[in-house]
């Protein structure tokens, strides 16, 4: 392979990691404001036609289950949009990201905290470990295979507790 071929091919592959990263990014942004007014459409967009997310182990296999295809993907999402929404406040955070190339497309696994307040009040905090398949298809580098595995989730206390944050004193 020529220098020039070689640089174009390390280029493509740094531009589809790029992508995907947007493309999960996008994903949790959503997923952090689901609400009434969320496009279902956008978040469908993000899966490639026949996408598979699910959840893996006893706990998200059973709570999470399994959805074939975009439009069933985003028809699940959808069911969290409710009125009042799910979620009152939801937050994503990746960490340990580690994506490789294959034939066929990109493959990550990341660490995800997550720390909802749900509709009822109850707050959480969550860690799973997220293993995502990504195909270019139509245009643009898209989730094929999302799977999540719970790592633990436990209870906490309300996250926006009206009280001080310690800082250090002001100098005199």
């Amino acid at each position: 392979m020529s220098d020039l071929a070689d640089l174009r091919a390390r280029l493509d592959r740094l531009e589809a990691e790029a992508a995907c990263r947007r493309c999960l990014s996008d994903y949790m942004d959503i997923c952090d404001r689901l609400d009434g007014a969320t496009d279902l459409a956008a978040l469908g967009a993000l899966f490639t036609r026949d996408a598979v997310w699910g959840g893996a182990g006893d706990r998200y296999a059973r709570d999470f289950g399994r959805h074939r295809g975009r439009d069933a993907i985003a028809a699940w999402l959808g069911s969290f949009c409710t009125d009042p929404p799910h979620f009152a406040m939801n937050a994503h955070f990746l960490s340990s990201e580690a994506m490789t190339h294959q034939a066929e497309g990109v493959s990550g696994r990341w660490l995800m905290l997550q720390t909802p307040t749900f509709h009822d009040g109850q707050s959480f905090v969550m860690a799973a470990r997220l293993e995502i398949d990504f195909r270019f298809e139509e245009g643009a580098w898209r989730m094929h295979r999302f799977s999540t595995r719970n790592l633990y989730a436990r209870p906490v206390s309300a996250w926006n507790a009206p009280v001080d944050i310690p800082a250090p004193a002001a100098a005199q």
